[in-house]
């Protein structure tokens, strides 16, 4: 198992974070320091990784190469080959190292590197809360969010190994309705396209996709919107607000789902681009009532904590703490992601 050197301004660390959409990548040149010059890249302008890390180096003029490098992506992690859910991008670990002459070259699921993240968030301006008492410091934990995909992973305390990630790919699992509402949404996409999954909702495609179910349920005749158009039109248009709040009362039902299977009793940290956008929408929604209605299991939810990341980047910060596991134990716990 490689292990990185310690990064420093002649041999920094890159690391990113490859979503469905963006590319985002940073710098780090000393061991436990934030990423620095941040950049983001449209996915869709670039090949592959490869590619994609040498524009950025060549954008912000990066007189070094990078010695090591951690990459967190959007989809399953293991074996050499790595390809995206909802991105064209498909690479070789090795051939991309190779490429950009990395020593190490380390790939991992983009929510068990938002796991990883946690730990290091607790500042000013790096979490909203979202119901619940706050967040017990060593408890496991459970991350999630909406974006291009939905995400999910766990992060657990380890002794003699610090906090360990569990990926997985939860958002695949059957989306939590459970009202009447809810149920002719899901027949008439299921009608439409076989199974739905919490994904198919619980993104931003997924809440155009909501939106559109909604109109034909309802029997209105509306516009296609982009999640984008339904945050901003939501204030004075119907559909939108009642779109908004579906989409709310579910994620609420999936974010205690996943703090059952987890025991998330440090808390559940929500991330993604699509809830920073309404956090007072999400407050006064039925968010949290859904998070805790869960039969005998209530009062247990009622005291873990939910909180949304608002930080800037957090998975580049969760990569680079990845590759400070790495420099400080050689193994950095037991998951064992891509790498070369």
């Amino acid at each position: 198992m490689s292990r990185p050197q310690p990064p420093s301004r002649g041999r920094p660390w890159l690391v990113a974070d490859i979503g469905g959409t963006n590319a985002r990548f940073g710098l780090v040149d000393t061991p436990g320091a934030r990423p620095e010059r941040v950049r983001r890249l449209d996915g869709a302008d670039h090949a592959d990784l490869a590619a994609a890390a040498t524009a950025y180096l060549e954008q912000v003029g990066a007189s070094a190469a990078p010695g090591a490098a951690c990459v967190a992506v959007a989809g399953p992690v293991g074996g050499d080959r790595v390809r995206l859910t909802n991105s064209h991008w498909d690479f070789s670990v090795a051939a991309t190292r190779d490429r950009l002459g990395l020593d190490h070259l380390e790939v991992v699921n983009d929510f068990a590197a938002l796991a990883l993240s946690l730990p290091r968030l607790g500042g000013d301006g790096d979490l909203v809360s979202l119901g619940g008492p706050a967040a017990a410091p060593c408890g496991p934990k459970a991350v999630l969010g909406p974006g291009t995909g939905l995400g999910v992973a766990g992060l657990v305390p380890a002794e003699g190994a610090g906090w360990v990630p569990v990926p997985g790919e939860g958002g695949h699992v059957d989306v939590p309705a459970i009202d009447e509402r809810e149920w002719e949404v899901v027949r008439l996409l299921r009608a439409r396209q076989g199974s739905v999954t919490a994904e198919c909702l619980l993104c931003g495609p997924g809440l155009s996709r909501l939106h559109g179910a909604l109109a034909e349920v309802r029997g209105v005749r509306a516009p296609e919107r982009t999640a984008a158009e339904v945050c901003a039109e939501a204030p004075g248009d119907p559909l939108c607000a009642e779109a908004l709040d579906v989409f709310c009362c579910l994620l609420g039902g999936f974010a205690g789902n996943a703090a059952l299977s987890l025991g998330a009793t440090g808390g559940v940290f929500l991330g993604g681009g699509i809830l920073p956008r309404i956090i007072p929408v999400v407050r006064s929604s039925g968010f949290r009532r859904r998070f805790e209605d869960k039969h005998r299991m209530t009062d247990y939810l009622h005291g873990i904590a939910t909180q949304l990341i608002v930080a800037q980047d957090p998975a580049l910060l969760g990569a680079s703490a990845r590759l400070d596991q790495r420099l400080a134990t050689g193994q950095g716990g037991a998951y064992e992601p891509a790498q070369q």
